[in-house]
């Protein structure tokens, strides 16, 4: 037989996998589920076009990267908008089943962790929401070593003959890049000299804009919905979340703006 749509999407197996826990009680659980389901496959995606943003970097395949990177923007302006979707549910309603959640919480997202580290925010407090072994945790634990994508742009002025500092490129990244003196100079003259190359860089100021609205649009539904309640699973809620906004992947590319 031929190879069908449902076949080849798993379209059965997909849909087997809402199942609310009030068992149709809450009419807005299935809703909740499918949003932060489709989240999850968002997630995997943006994993999967940041590792190809990487590699394109690395090898100078600055089409490749420019056009990865369009794609990844257009993605966070989707998962942007599904926020919209989920403040449809009110607070009453999400009460009504969030008791049923017991210890689950966004905050052990292991995709998002990944993609987070990928982009350059690593902590290691947050290997603890996995025990040791999982493998979730063991995924994590492999990309420690791992060039964040700050440093494969890096690898990537270094090939078009920018001068960047080597230890930006050997030292391992257990935060979020620190201002470097050295290659914002770097970037003030590619800024200025070089404008088919400044495209890429606008466009990495794109993604760290990008992620911080969806940032900053996810905590303020988490605030509109239980206000400054303690998060599920005894996260810290919206006062963890608000620390997180406002803090740049890629600072350098913002320190110049004051520079040119």
């Amino acid at each position: 037989m031929p190879l069908t749509y449902g076949e080849y999407l798993k379209v059965p197996e997909l849909l087997s996998l809402q199942n609310p826990l009030s068992g149709g009680r809450d009419h807005d659980e299935m809703l909740f589920i499918v949003i932060h389901q489709v989240y999850e496959l968002w997630f995997r995606q943006q994993i999967h076009e940041l590792g190809f943003l990487q590699s394109s970097l690395e090898s100078g395949h600055d089409v490749d990267a420019l056009r990865t990177l369009k794609r990844k923007l257009t993605i966070l302006k989707t998962m942007v908008g599904q926020i919209d979707v989920l403040e449809t549910m009110t607070p009453v309603h999400f009460l009504g089943f969030r008791g049923l959640l017991q210890n689950s919480s966004g905050f052990q997202s292991a995709q998002f962790r990944e993609y987070e580290m990928m982009l350059g925010s690593r902590r290691r407090g947050v290997l603890s929401h996995y025990p040791e072994g999982s493998p979730e945790r063991t995924r994590l634990e492999t990309l420690w070593p791992r060039r964040t994508v700050w440093q494969s742009f890096l690898v990537w002025l270094r090939g078009k003959g920018h001068q960047v500092p080597q230890e930006c490129l050997q030292t391992p990244m257990h935060a979020l890049p620190e201002p470097n003196d050295a290659v914002q100079s770097t970037l003030l003259e590619l800024y200025r000299e070089h404008p088919s190359e400044r495209a890429v860089c606008e466009m990495l100021v794109d993604l760290d804009e990008g992620l911080q609205e969806w940032r900053y649009r996810h905590v303020k539904m988490v605030e509109r919905t239980i206000g400054f309640k303690q998060g599920t699973g005894g996260s810290p809620g919206v006062a963890y979340l608000r620390e997180t906004l406002f803090r740049p992947l890629f600072p350098d590319l913002w320190a110049i703006r004051t520079q040119l």
